[in-house]
């Protein structure tokens, strides 16, 4: 249970949870995850930032007894999340000096969420400090980035940000600094696009508060550290832009193979007309690289055969994931076949109510579809084309 050095006086104490396969009961994780916790050592006083998942507290004090750790000043709350503050309890037991460093709103939700003892709270303001002894820890607020209670914590000295969740990916790996870059802009995305992108705007004001700061080491909540930020920050700036890329998302469902030929023919449509196009079938894809795809796409086409007068359950399902996600996409449509009744498209339109999004005229077909059912889908194919080049130009003005 030996802790990792960060740099001298800087220890990652943390928990890698490699067979964890689902996330909030809903999302996948296909590489596990880990639990960052973090100590920093004054020369008068010590503080972690952040604890772990409860089932693993346990691990968590084996690795400060490692350390030699007798006294705890501080614990720092950057986020009131169970995977991150469940272990304050077990901690200010082992460490009755201790108190909690937390925000207004962070006070009240720990307070909701966790049986914590009574006068063991230090609230702090945006941009208030604490000294450790040659080091200094600084606390930004950064409400929304992903819950209103949230903070970073900027150690000064060794120009380390700590920012929970903000830049984390789910990764159960040994690597305790960012190897295979490839591999963690991949997880960092499907972090992103389940997390963090349905808060791109308090995302984007969280980022201009760290504008000024010099930053070495980006010490995320989940995931391998960046010693190298500039990698995790142009990534954000990317997925946070205003202006979706040229690229549609294509999440279907086919019964008895109508909407199947529909799709197949629209993906050859959209791709001749050079527009990138991502599809998934929903029978068996995985929602988080349908999530991942929603980060750039400018448009989302929806195929489903009718179920009982309206989409399909598990279009339904993405239906209701776009609207909770709320991406940039620009417009969306419904493409698909029915039997004996429709009401498709007034479904959808419902279903993305959140969204700023132009929903266009949907190509809906009885039964097995015919020539002029693959011309509306060309004629659906050239609307998305000149869409896409206004798109472009707004790319290029930017």
């Amino acid at each position: 249970m030996l802790a990792r050095q960060i740099t001298e006086g800087v220890y990652w104490v943390g928990v890698i949870d490699p067979d964890r396969k689902l996330f909030e009961e809903i999302t996948p994780l296909p590489d596990g995850t880990s639990y960052n916790s973090y100590l920093v050592q004054g020369s008068e006083k010590n503080a972690l930032i952040d604890t772990v998942e409860p089932a693993f507290c346990d691990v968590l004090l084996r690795r400060l007894q490692a350390l030699g750790i007798e006294r705890l000043d501080y614990v720092v709350s950057n986020h009131s999340e169970q995977d991150h503050s469940g272990s304050l309890p077990a901690v200010l037991a082992r460490f009755p000096e201790a108190s909690v460093v937390t925000t207004p709103k962070g006070e009240k939700m720990l307070r909701d969420l966790l049986p914590l003892p009574e006068g063991r709270m230090i609230i702090v303001g945006h941009g208030e400090t604490i000294d450790l002894g040659g080091r200094t820890l600084e606390f930004i607020h950064a409400p929304w980035v992903h819950w209103p209670e949230t903070m970073l914590t900027y150690l000064r000295q060794d120009r380390i940000l700590f920012p929970c969740d903000l830049f984390g990916s789910h990764l159960g790996g040994n690597d305790l600094f960012v190897v295979d870059e490839g591999r963690v802009y991949d997880a960092a995305k499907r972090y992103y696009a389940e997390v963090m992108m349905p808060f791109s705007g308090p995302v984007r004001k969280g980022m201009e508060k760290i504008e000024g700061l010099e930053i070495e080491i980006i010490a995320p909540s989940h995931g391998p550290l960046f010693d190298k930020p500039e990698f995790i920050l142009e990534a954000y700036r990317d997925w946070t832009g205003l202006t979706p890329k040229s690229l549609v998302a294509l999440p279907y469902v086919s019964m008895h193979g109508s909407t199947r030929l529909m799709v197949t023919h629209f993906m050859e449509a959209l791709i001749s007309r050079g527009i990138r196009v991502e599809f998934f079938n929903l029978a068996e894809a995985d929602v988080g690289r349908l999530s991942m795809s929603l980060v750039d796409a400018a448009t989302i086409i929806f195929g489903s055969p009718n179920v009982l007068g309206g989409m399909h359950p598990k279009v339904v399902y993405a239906a209701y994931l776009v609207n909770a996600l709320r991406p940039k996409a620009r417009f969306a449509a419904i493409i698909g076949s029915y039997g004996w009744a429709i009401k498709m498209n007034e479904q959808l339109a419902g279903l993305l109510h959140s969204l700023k999004i132009d929903l266009l005229d949907p190509v809906i077909t009885r039964g097995h579809p015919g020539e002029d059912d693959f011309k509306a889908l060309d004629k659906l194919a050239d609307t998305i084309a000149r869409r896409h080049q206004g798109l472009a130009r707004e790319l290029q003005t930017a």
